[in-house]
């Protein structure tokens, strides 16, 4: 893999939102399977380092500076998917460093504070391959020795132990003042036989990742303990080849950093230019709208990639449809003031009829109420006006209950329409039957919620006399 054969795949690629995420991910998976760079038969072979590590390890227990490990016991089922390219090895986690991995310290909110001190490396540090250098809690160097901490060293691996995601790893830098990790970081510190770096990227691939959240997803909360940790298998690559991969993925990542700058180049300009666009649809000038349309048109594969773009064109074709931009006006049409007259006859015969209430007239539209001019034929109305009536609906409590008539309520009504399933409900004997029960094409609309959601509207398309609402 080099850059000139990654470039090739990116643009095989290039169109998914997450195309870079998806290049960083196949580097890691390159690497850690021994796909990326060739091996060299030459190199000490990966199970010699093992035999130098279990060697340092007896020698510190020997010396009363390491307590002796346990035996390690992984689930069945659990390791790495692949088998190991030549001169490579595999091994949990626990056996590629002489001391064991280890918690970090439980440090209560009390023992902690915001000035100086040691610093209490927290889970907001730990990013993907990345120091974050986030937090800023610190303790005492006398709650240190109360509480017996282990300081970090610069060079440490740092295992979070909780989302997300679970299991990535960094290596502790130089921050230039003392440190600890609070107890959901675990710390795993390697003696050169392996190389740090290597280690990262072996925690960050997928193969690996994918053993952590196993374990993790046995627990109540979503974590991994350090027992477990140190029995995820890890590929050993040479030690050699370990730093031939590192310094080739450091080239691709830093290759996909450029693409991603591009990308994000690209989808500010691409953005910029799908608003102005679009902006000139939504005001639209007679003189210059059917090429502004269809300079749109012409342009949706690049307008809508994205969820978002997508959301605003729909808003867009609605400005256009209540403007009278979307289709051609035919002059034989009957008028809308028309229509109106005769919702108006209908309306006053209904309430002749006591079938429903008289309202209050309303005020006339003033000029400057409208926001823009409509055709010819069109007219502007409130609401009411082009209605037979508005109320409210039911307010008694309803509950969820097999009998009864179902109520509708805010949650039902979902991208303009009204949608059921699982209804509280009220009796059939409410005294608010049969003058509440739903009719086809009634519109429901939200008259109280967030400002976002004030007015939403949906359009019944169920059956008469089988529903009512809230």
């Amino acid at each position: 893999m080099n850059a000139e054969r990654l470039l090739a795949h990116y643009e095989q690629v290039a169109d998914a939102p997450d195309a870079i995420a998806w290049l960083r991910r196949f580097i890691l998976d390159l690497a850690v399977r021994g796909k990326l760079v060739p091996q060299d038969p030459r190199d000490e072979p990966a199970s010699e380092l093992l035999k130098r590590i279990e060697r340092e390890k007896a020698r510190l227990v020997k010396a009363g500076e390491i307590r002796k490990p346990k035996e390690l016991s992984p689930l069945e089922g659990f390791g790495l998917p692949f088998e190991m390219p030549i001169g490579w090895t595999r091994a949990p986690l626990d056996q590629v460093s002489p001391r064991s991995l280890s918690d970090g310290d439980w440090i209560e909110t009390k023992d902690q504070s915001e000035g100086g001190g040691i610093r209490l490396i927290q889970l907001a540090d730990v990013g993907v391959g990345k120091f974050l250098n986030k937090s800023a809690r610190y303790i005492t160097e006398e709650v240190e020795v109360r509480l017996n901490c282990t300081r970090l060293a610069v060079g440490d691996l740092l295992i979070a132990r909780l989302p997300n995601p679970i299991g990535r790893a960094c290596i502790f830098p130089e921050i230039g003042q003392p440190a600890i990790t609070a107890v959901d970081v675990a710390i795993l510190r390697p003696d050169g036989n392996v190389s740090s770096e290597f280690l990262v990227l072996a925690m960050n691939s997928r193969p690996v990742r994918e053993q952590i959240e196993a374990y993790g997803k046995g627990a109540t909360r979503f974590r991994v303990s350090t027992g477990h940790l140190k029995t995820v298998e890890v590929p050993l690559a040479p030690l050699a080849e370990q730093h031939r991969i590192v310094a080739k993925v450091d080239e691709l990542m830093a290759l996909c950093d450029r693409l991603e700058a591009a990308r994000a180049n690209m989808e500010d300009t691409r953005d910029r230019l799908a608003a102005a666009s679009l902006a000139r649809l939504n005001a639209p000038d007679p003189e210059t709208f059917q090429a502004d349309a269809r300079f749109v048109l012409d342009a949706l594969p690049v307008f809508t990639r994205r969820p978002d773009q997508i959301k605003a064109l729909r808003e867009t074709i609605l400005n256009l449809a209540v403007r009278g931009k979307l289709v051609r006006q035919n002059s034989k049409d009957e008028s809308a003031s028309e229509l109106l007259k005769r919702i108006a006859v209908e309306r006053a015969e209904l309430v002749e009829k006591k079938e429903i209430r008289r309202e209050y007239p309303l005020d006339p539209i003033r000029p400057t109420e409208m926001p823009f001019d409509v055709p010819a034929t069109w007219a502007w109305s409130r609401i009411g006006e082009t209605v037979l009536f508005t109320q409210y609906g039911t307010s008694q409590k309803s509950a969820a209950s097999e009998q009864g008539v179902p109520v509708l309520t805010m949650g039902n009504v979902q991208d303009g329409f009204v949608v059921w399933g699982n209804e509280k409900r009220i009796p059939e004997t409410s005294e608010d039957l049969p003058a509440l029960y739903l009719r086809k094409f009634d519109l429901l609309y939200n008259r109280t919620n967030s400002a976002e959601l004030v007015g939403k509207t949906g359009i019944y398309l169920g059956d008469d006399g089988v529903r009512t609402f809230a």
